[in-house]
């Protein structure tokens, strides 16, 4: 399964790199985005913790604070999947290469991916002053 999904990770990102290369020949935009597979999704009370794979053998965390999906100004959007095959993942937008948004697609809260974390556990300076996101590849 894991091997799977590394297989699948390689997939995407060479496939993007070409459809960039030739979007950028016909119509460069000033967006792009970096989508990855989601492995678990923790609630925790300042925001959503974010388990992803970031290469086929490493993980690496998101701390993405509650703010960033309300208001006016939103910086993130929280997606249920519903349609069956389509693996829980994060895209993450960059404007001029700058964070911009981040989107989250998820299953609903049975699916295997969301986790509980430890009461015990204090992550509020995981999401002080988070403003932007960046993804972690190797």
């Amino acid at each position: 399964m894991k091997i799977r999904i590394g297989i699948v990770l390689f997939i995407l990102t060479a496939a993007s790199v070409f459809a960039q290369d030739g979007a950028a020949r016909r119509n460069e935009s000033e967006y792009y985005y970096v989508t990855v597979p989601v492995e678990r999704v923790y609630t925790y009370r300042l925001g959503y913790v974010v388990t992803y794979r970031k290469g086929p053998l490493g993980m690496a965390q998101a701390y993405l604070p509650i703010g960033w999906f309300s208001g006016a100004a939103a910086k993130g959007e929280l997606v249920t999947l519903t349609g069956p095959g389509t693996w829980p993942y994060m895209a993450v937008y960059y404007k001029n290469g700058e964070f911009s948004h981040v989107k989250l697609a998820v299953r609903n809260r049975a699916h295997e991916t969301w986790g509980l974390l430890p009461n015990r556990e204090d992550l509020d300076s995981r999401f002080e002053g988070v403003e932007s996101l960046q993804i972690e590849f190797r």
